[in-house]
């Protein structure tokens, strides 16, 4: 996915956490089933084996897929890449996506993960997704008491530090040059 030279990662995440309970439940469920049959014995001792083996292999899966999935933000895109054995990407240009937005639900907001829509590219389960909303380039809207978005808490304070740094060096400067 790169093209330009000057493109620099700004953000790499996973997906949230959350996309392993439903396979890690199912997991557990057919471990449970396979235990079940395991412990009756006799001829079922086999098949319970194997259903626990499908166990593992549902819960291997399922990590190896979300640990293989990244959400990746650079300078000029914002794209997913997935998969182990063949790697696939799917991504937008920041400049050609005309808007970015992001939906949570109850329990979205609750965990932190969200849904992240940037023109075509729709990504589930970002784990969060405001602070990957704001590494593409969202603008922040001001919360009541705040005067300006919390993106531009930190550009103000290095802004108000390079004011500072330079009023004393000029004022240094000025004293020496009236003495």
């Amino acid at each position: 996915m790169w093209n330009s030279p000057r493109e620099r990662i700004c953000l790499e995440e996973r997906r949230h956490g959350i996309v392993l309970a439903r396979p890690f439940v199912k997991a557990i469920g057919l471990s449970a089933f396979g235990a079940g049959l395991s412990w009756i014995g006799g001829p079922l001792t086999i098949p319970g084996a194997i259903v626990l083996a499908g166990a593992a292999f549902v819960a291997v899966r399922a990590a190896w897929e979300w640990e293989s999935t990244r959400l990746v933000v650079t300078t000029e895109k914002l794209y997913v890449s997935y998969g182990f054995w063949r790697r696939r990407a799917a991504g937008v240009h920041l400049a050609r996506a005309r808007t970015l937005e992001v939906e949570q639900t109850l329990l979205g907001r609750l965990l932190g993960y969200g849904t992240l829509i940037a023109g075509e590219l729709e990504v589930d389960y970002v784990a969060g997704p405001w602070r990957v909303w704001q590494a593409a380039g969202g603008v922040e809207e001001p919360r009541p008491g705040r005067s300006r978005p919390l993106a531009d808490d930190r550009v103000a304070l290095a802004q108000r530090q390079v004011a500072v740094d330079g009023r004393r060096g000029r004022g240094a400067s000025l004293r020496e040059a009236h003495r």
